[in-house]
């Protein structure tokens, strides 16, 4: 048994008994756990450290490549599950079969949003400690600062080629781009799907978008010309090095849904392109596939497979069969074997278009922005042969953050992880190694925004009480027994609460010593060498303020 003064010893910050616990540094909840088992998890780490040393070997002492494809706003249970292509009426057959040849993580929390999400798997880091806390639109001067640390460039710095394609949704300032981010080649949107399908005149035409163009509606008493945004740069290309490039948009041309339907196109061509080319050199490589699809706004699609024939599910179905081609390609590299793919959602559905859309909530209730289970819980499966068995399943507890941690491990790039903030992401490599019951992780707070929301421990899931109230009244729900989130079990589970008010201490204690990290700012476009005049006049617009 732990003694308590040994495990009070090690959360006192800044103690000697901190610092022998890694030299990475951690958040409070996991130095508490890492007390209890740590001497376990070291045993355990040198077991291992010598099967990827066995693995590596194998293959021609290279360490494996990663392919990194994340899906947006795909409710749990949508995705590799053929029961539920018959409850949803949307088919998914390829990514069903990759589900089935791997491992699938059962309980992968994400943020509750697309920005957040990306920004906790590529530092490893709660988006909040990077000030990266919600989804922009337009324009904003902010991003992801050069101060943090991607896992594109750590695996850099351990000899890998780096590309990514399709959403990034980082900021809109030339620090946060991915060539700037780690990524040797990129091609991508500045901003997001509302931008590219949302905001045109056929969302318009199919009712989803009002007061945004104006063949839709006249309004004579208007003053500000730029209240709506304007001349907003849509796709670049960019190359590490070098300044980046708006492609397929010429000056006063107006973008529209059939353009958005031609960079989803573009994209996936290209992320077969690049997979080719990345496999073609000798280097080990990590590339990033974030399709755009299936968010859509616009009945633009003949109805396919689908008995579903949502605006939405139709372009589910069209991804999966796109999803097919890309998973062929990586087989077809004949680099398969020592490559590593994972493939999951960013966060729940967008709830505000369900049930036209086709999309909608399954077990869990809540969608995108919501810290309820809805919003953070989504499908996601690693496939990694001859390592991972097929057909496997794992009920432990992951977030995205340990992606950055587990592939720097994998990948033999520990040691260039960052030291002086923490990081959040726990180093899952034992549980994809060793099975189910091996995560080091059995928490998750979960974030809207800047605010703490509520608390995963276990099976156990507390809503944060309303300011003013105690701790002691606030919604505690069982996971397992109450799914939706819809009966909280205050007072049978009253010997949880002083549990989750020192999870909250221990999680404060941290942000106090480790303040939280600037978002990063700057001038909006830049770095773009090619900036169509309509874009420049809307940035000196937005400057005229700041």
């Amino acid at each position: 048994m732990i003694r308590s003064s040994v495990v009070a010893a090690t959360l006192v910050l800044g103690t000697t008994a901190f610092a022998e616990s890694g030299d990475i540094v951690r958040d409070g909840e996991y130095l508490y756990l890492e007390a209890q088992h740590g001497e376990a998890w070291k045993a355990q780490d040198k077991e291992i450290d010598a099967r990827l040393a066995e693995i590596r070997e194998a293959n021609g002492g290279k360490p494996p490549n990663f392919v990194y494809v994340l899906i947006d706003d795909v409710s749990f249970g949508i995705l590799g599950n053929r029961a539920m292509n018959y409850v949803t009426g949307i088919n998914t057959p390829n990514i069903n079969d990759f589900a089935d040849e791997g491992l699938s993580l059962m309980r992968m929390y994400t943020e509750p949003s697309c920005t957040p999400t990306r920004t906790a798997m590529l530092t490893g880091r709660h988006p909040v400690r990077a000030g990266q806390e919600e989804v922009k639109v337009a324009l904003v001067g902010e991003g992801l600062a050069d101060e943090e640390v991607t896992i594109a460039e750590i695996l850099k710095e351990v000899g890998y080629n780096t590309s990514h394609v399709g959403k990034w949704h980082q900021g809109d300032i030339e620090q946060s781009f991915p060539h700037n981010q780690g990524f040797d080649w990129a091609a991508f949107p500045v901003h997001q799907q509302v931008q590219l399908s949302l905001m045109t005149q056929d969302a318009m035409k199919a009712n989803n978008m009002v007061g945004f163009d104006p063949s839709g509606e006249t309004n004579p008493f208007a003053i500000d010309q730029r209240f709506r945004p304007y001349g907003l740069v849509t796709g670049l290309e960019a190359e590490v090095g070098k300044l980046a490039r708006e492609v397929h948009m010429e000056a006063g041309e107006t973008w529209t849904q059939a353009k958005y339907h031609e960079m989803n196109v573009r994209y996936q061509k290209q992320a077969v392109e690049q997979l080719n080319d990345l496999a073609s050199k000798d280097a080990p490589f990590f590339m990033q596939y974030w399709p755009l699809y299936p968010l859509n706004f616009v009945y633009d699609q003949e109805q396919q497979k689908s008995r579903n024939g949502g605006y939405m599910a139709e372009k589910m179905e069209l991804l999966d069969e796109w999803l097919g081609e890309f998973f062929d390609a990586i087989d077809a590299t004949g680099k398969a074997d020592n490559t590593v793919v994972v493939l999951m959602a960013d966060n729940g559905i967008f709830n505000y278009y369900s049930p036209n859309s086709g999309m909608m909530e399954l077990i869990y209730r809540g969608g995108k922005t919501q810290h309820l289970e809805g919003g953070v819980r989504t499908d996601a499966f690693v496939r990694w042969p001859g390592v991972i068995p097929a057909g496997s399943a794992a009920g432990d507890i992951i977030h995205v953050s340990d992606l950055f941690t587990t592939f720097a491990r994998i990948a033999g790039g520990t040691d260039h992880i960052p030291r002086d903030r923490v990081i959040d992401g726990v180093d899952q490599t034992a549980l994809l190694l060793e099975g189910e019951g091996n995560s080091r992780r059995d928490y998750v707070y979960v974030y809207e925004g800047p605010l703490l929301r509520s608390i995963v421990k276990q099976d156990i899931k507390m809503h944060m009480p309303a300011p003013g109230l105690p701790g002691a009244a606030a919604p505690v729900f069982n996971l397992l027994r109450d799914p939706r989130e819809m009966n909280p079990i205050i007072g049978i589970a009253l010997w949880s609460g002083a549990s989750f008010q020192d999870m909250t201490k221990r999680h404060m204690n941290m942000i106090a010593k480790y303040p939280h990290l600037p978002i990063g700012k700057g001038v909006p476009y830049g770095g773009i060498e090619n900036l169509r005049p309509e874009s420049i006049e809307t940035r000196e617009v937005f400057d005229s303020w700041h």
